[in-house]
């Protein structure tokens, strides 16, 4: 399920954010997106998921172009550089909001424990969003995007407001668990050691930007 953006281009009230911005990620590939602040990395992200939208461009996943395909209906995850939970539910209670409704309790449930395992916070259903540490809440969020069975995953900094250890540490652990989906996915940072310990390739946007 290939991720291709071809010669996206965006401006901000006549500001070149992105000039003819070209990028292939294959089945199953991690890429580890790099540049300055400033340089339009989580502005790519946002078009490609949907929540922006390309001056110029196109954005085609399978195969299909997904442009004017509405932002919930694109089945892309997301993950943001701040983990967004609902405080007022415990985390099995966050969890089972990327679960089909169609399923039933019990095996929603089973679903909680199997992803919590996978994602090192087995025992962690009961738990209070308010009780997470910041590497504990951006597992939940991984693992609740994870339920939904994305089509491709997106991750806009997830680790930068942790510590440069913990950084390093998440990144192993992540990469071990995105190595085995078989769907593209973008992993933008700023950190380069983190970019080579999470992806099979880097690519530095000022590189595939065309001024």
């Amino acid at each position: 399920m290939t991720l291709k953006i071809s010669g996206i281009n965006k401006s901000f009230d006549g500001k070149r954010i992105l000039a003819g911005v070209s990028l292939e990620v294959g089945d199953g590939e991690i890429v580890a997106l790099i540049g300055a602040s400033g340089s339009g990395k989580s502005t790519l992200l946002r078009i490609i998921c949907g929540l922006e939208s390309a001056d110029d461009g196109e954005v085609m996943l399978a195969g299909e172009n997904i442009d004017e395909i509405p932002c919930e209906k694109r089945n892309i995850g997301m993950i943001f550089q701040s983990p967004i939970l609902y405080p007022h539910m415990n985390v099995a209670r966050n969890l089972h909001l990327g679960i089909s409704e169609k399923m039933s309790r019990e095996e929603k449930d089973e679903l909680v424990v199997q992803i919590l395992n996978d994602v090192d916070l087995a025992g962690f259903q009961l738990r209070n969003v308010d009780e997470l540490s910041g590497g504990e809440a951006q597992r939940v969020a991984l693992a609740r995007t994870l339920l939904t069975k994305p089509r491709a995953l997106l991750m806009d900094e997830p680790f930068s407001a942790l510590d440069t250890e913990l950084r390093k540490s998440l990144a192993e652990k992540t990469r071990k668990l995105l190595s085995q989906l078989d769907i593209p996915i973008i992993h933008v940072t700023h950190d380069v050691d983190e970019a080579q310990r999470i992806a099979d390739r880097v690519v530095r946007l000022c590189d595939i930007n065309i001024l």
